[in-house]
């Protein structure tokens, strides 16, 4: 079997495990071409090995970097997500007139959303907040 790249094969280290054996088990030798890793000898299993580890090592990495911008964002104010569609106000009005008995689909095409954001907004869990 051959691939371009090792990164491209897998997911994880512990997947490319898992697909160096099962290619093993059936016979398949597996070259790597832009690393130039051949594992139809011990030295390119080798080679295998330690770059399946550096690059499970560097997607490690890159995560916790992403991770650590993302609560720097937070930290200074920085909102993730969807705006949300309706005011506090309108969720207010939103969830009077149900409880006056308007249907779902009447409120979905007064306040212009979702039935699924209609069922958000009404549930006691959502609170009352916008950006």
């Amino acid at each position: 079997m051959v691939v371009t790249r090792l990164d491209r094969l897998a997911r994880s280290t512990l997947h490319l495990c898992q697909i160096a054996d099962a290619l093993a088990r059936k016979g398949v030798q597996l070259q790597v071409i832009d690393q130039n890793i051949d594992t139809s000898d011990a030295t390119g299993r080798l080679l295998f090995n330690m770059l399946g580890a550096i690059a499970q090592f560097e997607t490690e990495i890159r995560a916790e970097r992403q991770m650590d911008g993302i609560h720097k964002a937070k930290a200074s104010g920085i909102q993730f997500g969807a705006r949300p569609k309706l005011t506090a106000e309108q969720i207010a009005n939103l969830r009077q007139r149900r409880l006056q008995g308007d249907l779902v689909r009447v409120l979905m095409r007064d306040f212009n959303i979702s039935k699924a954001t209609v069922y958000r907004y009404l549930s006691h869990d959502h609170p009352f907040e916008s950006r």
